[in-house]
């Protein structure tokens, strides 16, 4: 059995806006011998339970746009670039599946425990490139990735026919595009697909992809995906995957610094900030969110699951593409601006949470 190209893009109408965890793809029913047992064993479960078992194993035949996919097609080696709060416990998913991995970061001492675990290491991008079939990436900002993509020794360079990069950083299309650019230049195929979720889902394989680039890639990495994560929408071109992901964590950020001002208000009037956040979780505006850090927030206390630092960030060029589309974004140009005050009170690397003492902040200036 087998599906071409052609035929791939001819499903896209229907796949579109369907996660594939519901919808079952043609490629992955004709990689049925494995993918089962990712679905069954695997999902939802945290990766200290994960068997030590190799599920991906056989030659690894060259892929491309005109290649059709068949069982064997699934890359063999596969290079994880970035290992930091949320690309650590994703490469360890992906070893603990069985998969056979090559790491690098730039502070070497990070990729000491997945060595540990059984992953080879590399001193650059470009050797972890180089060595892999599939380099998936996740670095903290555009720079970064540009750097790590591009750059000397970049991923690029290491780069050829018959290979592909996933970058599931979070990055504005822009950037998105040009390191698409790099690496399709050297004949290898891309895929944009950031990710919705924190440290706990990223640990837990409970992560959302919003895949956009080669269609035939995101087939192909897939089962990669449903590793790392617990459904992934392929949302057509390069640079769409990325302002889905600005506009998810936008809304994030601003829902953040409401909820805020509600549990400083709550206390201000006499109120249990304490009870509001069992009120909220039973209610209509209930959201995981709320009820897994208000308890915390309450207790001035903020571990970090998605730093502060990169809620700005990904606010600020959430706004650069609402601009670039004349879309006026209020509440979410105060939000950003409520941020910035609390990474200059030195909360960059807390969680986002902390944006509740930005706003302390301003209530013990107004009573002085």
């Amino acid at each position: 059995m087998a599906m071409t190209f052609v035929k791939a893009n001819q499903l896209s109408t229907a796949i579109l806006t369907s996660p594939p965890k519901t919808t079952v793809s043609t490629a992955m029913a004709m990689c049925s011998s494995f993918s089962p047992r990712i679905t069954k064993q695997f999902r939802g479960r945290p990766i200290s339970s994960f068997p030590v078992k190799p599920l991906f194993s056989g030659s690894f035949k060259a892929f491309s746009s005109q290649a059709t996919t068949k069982a064997d097609d699934i890359p063999a080696r596969v290079g994880f670039l970035g290992l930091g709060i949320m690309g650590s416990p994703m490469a360890q998913n992906l070893i603990k599946a069985g998969c056979d991995v090559t790491v690098w970061n730039r502070t070497k001492s990070k990729c000491d425990p997945l060595v540990s675990l059984g992953a080879k290491y590399k001193s650059f991008p470009e050797e972890v490139a180089a060595s892999c079939d599939v380099t998936f990436a996740m670095l903290a900002d555009p720079e970064s990735a540009v750097e790590v993509a591009c750059g000397k020794h970049g991923a690029a360079s290491g780069m050829s026919p018959g290979k592909g990069y996933v970058d599931i950083s979070t990055v504005d299309a822009d950037t998105s595009k040009l390191i698409s650019g790099h690496i399709k230049a050297t004949g290898a195929l891309f895929l944009e697909a950031p990710v919705s979720g924190s440290k706990k889902p990223a640990e837990d394989g409970q992560l959302i992809f919003l895949a956009a680039g080669d269609r035939y890639l995101y087939e192909i990495v897939a089962p990669f995906l449903d590793i790392m994560g617990k459904s992934r929408f392929y949302l057509g071109d390069v640079g769409n995957g990325a302002a889905m992901k600005l506009v998810v964590n936008m809304i994030m950020g601003s829902m953040m610094a409401s909820f805020s001002e509600g549990l400083l208000l709550s206390e201000k009037v006499g109120l249990d900030p304490s009870v509001l956040v069992e009120v909220v979780s039973q209610g209509a505006i209930s959201a995981p969110m709320f009820s897994t850090k208000g308890p915390s927030m309450v207790q001035s206390q903020y571990p970090t699951a998605f730093p502060l630092k990169h809620q700005q960030k990904d606010l600020r060029l959430a706004l650069g593409l609402a601009e670039s589309v004349s879309q006026h974004t209020p509440i979410a140009a105060a939000a950003n601006e409520l941020y910035k005050v609390a990474k200059s009170r030195g909360l960059s690397d807390q969680d986002f949470s902390a944006v509740i003492e930005a706003l302390k902040a301003k209530l013990q200036h107004q009573t002085k």
